[in-house]
């Protein structure tokens, strides 16, 4: 029998021709703007010494959706600075010509190690592009230091203290407190590692969670001692002395190298161009063989002859219509970016207008339903050539977990999905990103806790402590099997236990298809164990490190662009179009892991508060703490 070959289809052809015709001539119309725009800027002969860029706060990877025409009428506050407009900022700097750097005013950070290290990167990228970078912080802590020793120089007011003081940890156990009111607290883990609940189940801290911390505590110090000391021109060791002896006075981390200069806000213009001032004269006396620097003063602008000399500073809003701009040929493909971010529950995601900073007690949660419906969305789009998966989570429910990792599971298949890890992709947060084609993170990052682990609140003895008084009927042996009435008898935690058994196996089948590792050898890295994004690397349950940026042009370079700095990769976020229900298409995967048993997972309640998962029994991919740095 002669096999047919399926003919294009015209409409299509004709379609993905206009499409092409379209792309050029956006590409053509854009370039005959950028020519016009920077031929008005140079007859007015715009320049800049450097762009003020604040920076603080959580620093989201990615921009909050775009607000509807009411949301933007009512006085809400302004959404957080992301990285997002910060490295499309930065872009800019770095593509204009006409302006010598960026003076960033650090303005209190709340975000983790591995957002830190993202500004660290643009920072090193923006240093590359030839631009000099300046840090003005009033916070000489680790978090705003660490950060500060990527750039060229470091500049802080004269009333500040050196206060890098190292890492801390600490660690609450309330068994015994809650055992007062008449709470108790049954824990089922994979192991004595996946110590998601022993601040409800422990009244102390265990040999196992103490080994884990120390291993990330150590990495953690060394990988921050190491980074400062490098971009400071010390040793190590020189630096680790130094936090020791913190805190210390501005004048003697003047003296000592670890910063460049002190001064208040109001005197950096009048610095900064004294420092260049300095610069033109040692640049002069090279040329004349040290024969002397006065034509450097002629030189200068008649204003500046007279005058103490004045750096110009601008802030974005004010130079953004002066920088120079570079022209890009695009594309008619595009990155497409979808992020889940919070705890993983079962239902739609939603975002509380309050996050509460207790673990398990606040913040926004990545539903099932949500994420499942906003990647089948982005699996039926042609024009996009791959997907960036942003994950930030410490996981949460095994069940919703696995149906978000079906779906990447399923578009991996078709086109390159790149793992982009933020501050923390644990348990649920790495169960969703085992079946990526590449996985990037932060050095910082805590991801692995690769483990299951359930916990059952018993209120018995609160409500005999408060003379209340329950009666209950039922039909079926195991109907009170998830109630909270007494502490779990033997056969409920048997039952328990097979539950996170199978949950487990289910767990490292699906890290051995996709990180293809042996599954016989998984428990030696897995049984809940907590990494950090390099000692996952060593363990290989990461292929690299880098930004968001960086996780971007590696999706392109798997969906086989040619990567040029004369082409613009376009990314695209992908948000929820509506609330419809889209069916997805038949599909044949290279290997479907076993369907998970009893794996459900609901809101809290009671004591709680309506955040926490529910300690009911049900399995959960769950991580053991939250690192705050």
């Amino acid at each position: 029998m002669t096999e047919q070959v399926k003919q294009p289809d015209f409409f299509s052809e004709l379609a993905r021709e206009l499409r092409q015709v379209g792309t050029d001539l956006g590409t053509l119309w854009s370039g005959g703007g950028i020519s016009l725009r920077n031929w008005l800027r140079q007859a007015r002969h715009a320049r800049l010494d450097y762009v003020v860029l604040p920076l603080g706060g959580p620093l989201p990877e990615r921009a909050d959706p775009p607000r509807s025409f009411i949301e933007r009428q009512l006085p809400l506050p302004a959404p957080p600075l992301s990285m997002e407009l910060v490295n499309g900022r930065l872009r800019a700097i770095a593509d204009a010509n006409n302006v010598k750097g960026v003076v960033f005013i650090f303005q209190g950070f709340s975000a983790g190690l591995g957002t830190l290290q993202n500004v660290r990167r643009a920072i090193g990228r923006l240093r590359e592009a030839g631009k000099e970078v300046i840090v003005y912080t009033p916070y000489l802590d680790m978090a705003h230091y660490y950060v500060a020793t990527a750039a060229d120089k470091i500049i802080a007011p004269p009333g500040v203290q050196f206060e890098v003081l190292g890492l801390r940890m600490e660690a609450i156990f309330l068994k015994d407190a809650l055992a007062q009111v008449g709470i108790e607290m049954d824990v089922v883990q994979i192991s004595p590692y996946k110590t998601a609940f022993n601040t409800f189940g422990k009244a102390e801290m265990t040999p196992e969670e103490e080994e884990q911390l120390t291993w990330l505590l150590e990495d953690r110090y060394d990988m921050l001692t190491a980074d400062m000391a490098d971009g400071r021109r010390l040793s190590q060791a020189d630096m680790q002395s130094l936090i020791d002896r913190a805190p210390l006075f501005a004048e003697e981390a003047l003296a000592e190298g670890l910063i460049d200069a002190l001064a208040y806000e109001d005197e950096l213009a009048y610095l900064l161009a004294e420092e260049r001032e300095r610069e033109l004269e040692l640049e002069a006396e090279e040329e004349s063989g040290g024969e002397g620097v006065e034509g450097v003063v002629a030189d200068l602008p008649a204003a500046e002859k007279q005058t103490r000399p004045k750096a110009r500073l601008a802030t974005w809003s004010e130079a953004r219509g002066q920088l120079m701009e570079k022209s890009r040929r695009r594309r008619k493909q595009f990155i497409g970016v979808v992020s889940l971010e919070g705890s993983i529950m079962m239902g739609p995601s939603r975002q509380p207008p309050i996050d509460l900073p207790i673990p398990f007690l606040g913040g926004s949660t990545a539903g099932e339903a949500t994420l499942v419906r906003l990647l089948r969305q982005a699996e039926e789009m042609d024009a996009m050539a791959a997907l960036v998966f942003h994950v930030d989570s410490g996981g949460g429910s095994a069940l919703a977990s696995d149906l978000i990792g079906r779906q990447i599971e399923r578009i991996s298949q078709k086109k390159p999905v790149v793992v982009y890890m933020g501050n923390v992709a644990a348990s649920g947060g790495y169960y969703v990103s085992a079946a990526a084609r590449h996985i990037m993170c932060q050095q910082g990052t805590i991801t692995g806790s690769i483990g299951v682990i359930s916990g059952r609140v018993s209120t018995k003895g609160l409500y005999e402590k408060l003379n209340v008084h329950q009666a209950s009927l039922q039909r079926g042996a195991r109907a009170g099997l998830y109630q909270d009435s007494a502490p779990l008898t033997d056969e409920e935690r048997s039952i328990f236990w097979a539950g996170i058994v199978n949950n487990y196996e289910q767990f490292k089948q699906v890290v051995a298809n996709g990180r293809q590792l042996p599954v016989e050898e998984l428990d030696a890295i897995c049984e809940g164990r907590v990494w950090t994004g390099r000692q996952a690397q060593a363990h290989q349950l990461v292929d690299s490190f880098g930004d968001f940026v960086d996780a971007v042009h590696k999706a392109a370079e798997l969906a086989g662009w040619k990567m040029d700095d004369e082409t613009a990769v376009p990314v695209a976020n992908l948000y929820p179009r509506d609330g419809r229900y889209i069916l997805p298409r038949p599909f044949e995967a290279k290997e479907t892991p076993p369907a998970p048993e009893d794996a459900l997972l609901e809101l809290g309640r009671m004591l709680f508060g309506d955040t926490l998962p529910v300690l009911d029994g049900r399995p959960l991919y769950l991580m053991p703490f939250y690192l705050k740095f």
